[in-house]
């Protein structure tokens, strides 16, 4: 499978630890917590640079960190959203009936984190990270309202993250990382081979397709005992590499300041498309064709390899800290998402015996996005630092219409409390809870192709089953993170 210029803004560590997916808690298919201790601030702390996970928010932080440093951490990601249909149509006009999806977002995800780092000389430190950089896993079902625009997605990822920093002097600080990053798609979607049957029927009536012609072939088809849905799964996988690089200036003991940017990562996922209709019922005979339906629309999507271009988003960051005395610090961060960069996923289907498919896309029109964090720490006593933060992100959709639901995103804010607990020299625990609640979302999602397999604007071939999603989602999440840090 191949999403075009898919931003993949929801998890996943090491070959050693597998993968796992969830619910993106960040904007787009980002999943949003590469470090427990970070969250613990809402991801405030990119200038603080305390742990060996500074290796994402900045790796010119690595140069804060003395000798060999163990980070291993997981969140638990536990999602809730509800779906409320308001009205969804298919490419005929008619009510798609079924239900609101129920629990399509899963009960509960874990996503892994690893970093380590080793400082190799007063001026080097190298480390490497291993973390989750974007996720969604949602599965609607086969008979929710809004299926012929999505039954399930499940995307997983993995970024391998090797970096070193090189101190220049008591000020000044550069670090520079490379990442190896590995995705894995899978999106379902039911074929609505009815409508695209009656589509077929009409045309071949005197005077084509017209509303009349259609609503003939539909009482037709139901005598000829037509109905039922196919399912199309798509699935692909590929590596892709890119870069980041940090700078960090320490204006006194006290303060210091923080850039960084990470690039994007252009990704060809690669796989198959393959079509099942053992649910569609009836016979095309009395329609001149003698097929039963479910072969005529099979005939149509014979099973194909696939591919969509993937290019993840640019960040850039702006952050800040500050010990305001032995007890509190504070500490802030700006983030910047180049979003922009997806436009549409576009799932490119091989040509099979001379039976061409169209393009599968799904239209998005995102745009930048940005997020404002700020956040604290408290030493407690010896043993005990509490942290808190607050955030603001920006979700890249820009309008009802443009929003999909395989990722039904919304504006949102970020609640977060942890505690670091020192458990003796060498090693520490983390701990933190985010609350992140999205602002109430309405979808009017309408598909630019037919069942019938051409667009009805452009007329130009692709694959599709037309219809509008139109509802409401209200969600929430909840992310638990526990961190083990040892210090050699």
């Amino acid at each position: 499978m191949k999403l075009k210029h898919l931003s993949l803004s929801v998890m996943i560590m090491g070959t050693a630890l597998g993968l796992a997916s969830t619910q993106a808690a960040a904007s787009g298919y980002q999943f949003g917590s590469q470090s427990v201790s970070g969250q613990g601030t809402a991801h405030a702390n990119g200038a603080e640079a305390n742990d060996p996970s500074t290796i994402f928010t900045n790796p010119a932080g690595l140069s804060r960190l003395d000798g060999t440093q163990l980070v291993i951490g997981g969140t638990l990601v536990v999602p809730h959203s509800e779906y409320t249909d308001n009205g969804s149509k298919n490419i005929l006009g008619q009510p798609t009936g079924g239900g609101n999806g129920g629990t399509f977002a899963p009960k509960a995800v874990a996503a892994p984190t690893f970093y380590l780092s080793h400082k190799i000389n007063d001026k080097i430190t190298a480390g490497i990270g291993m973390y989750v950089p974007y996720g969604a896993k949602l599965d609607y079902g086969f008979d929710w309202a809004g299926r012929y625009a999505l039954k399930s997605i499940n995307l997983q990822s993995l970024n391998i993250n090797p970096s070193i920093s090189f101190k220049l002097d008591e000020r000044h600080s550069f670090g520079f990382g490379v990442s190896a990053q590995y995705m894995d798609a899978t999106l379902e979607q039911m074929a609505d081979a009815s409508s695209g049957l009656a589509l077929g029927v009409a045309k071949g009536l005197p005077g084509g397709v017209t509303p009349g012609n259609i609503a003939t072939a539909v009482g037709l088809l139901k005598a000829a005992g037509v109905r039922g849905d196919g399912l199309a799964h798509v699935e692909g996988n590929d590596w892709g590499f890119g870069w980041n690089v940090g700078y960090m200036f320490q204006l006194d003991e006290n303060t210091r300041f923080g850039l960084a940017y990470r690039s994007s990562i252009k990704q060809t996922l690669t796989g198959s498309s393959t079509w099942t209709f053992n649910n569609v019922t009836g016979s095309m005979v009395p329609f001149g064709i003698p097929l039963s339906a479910a072969a005529a629309a099979k005939a149509k999507h014979p099973d194909a390899s696939a591919s969509v271009d993937v290019t993840t988003p640019e960040t850039a960051s702006a952050n800040f800290f500050h010990q305001l005395n032995p007890k509190v610090a504070l500490m802030g961060d700006v983030t910047w998402v180049r979003n922009s960069r997806m436009q549409q996923i576009d799932i490119k289907q091989s040509t099979v015996n001379g039976t061409a498919q169209g393009d599968l896309v799904l239209h998005q029109n995102w745009k930048d996005t940005w997020r404002v964090s700020f956040g604290s720490n408290y030493q407690l006593n010896d043993s005990w630092m509490l942290r808190g933060g607050v955030a603001w992100e920006q979700a890249p959709l820009q309008s009802d219409d443009q929003r999909h639901p395989a990722i039904p995103d919304s504006d949102r804010i970020w609640l977060s409390f942890g505690a670091n607990y020192k458990i003796n020299k060498q090693s520490s625990l983390d701990l933190a809870y985010s609350f992140i609640d999205f602002k109430n979302a309405n979808v009017n999602y309408t598909d630019s192709c037919s069942p019938a397999g051409v667009s009805p604007t452009t007329g130009a071939a692709c694959t599709g089953n037309g219809g509008t999603v139109k509802g409401s989602y209200k969600t929430y999440l909840q992310l638990i993170g526990v961190q083990y840090n040892y210090r050699f």
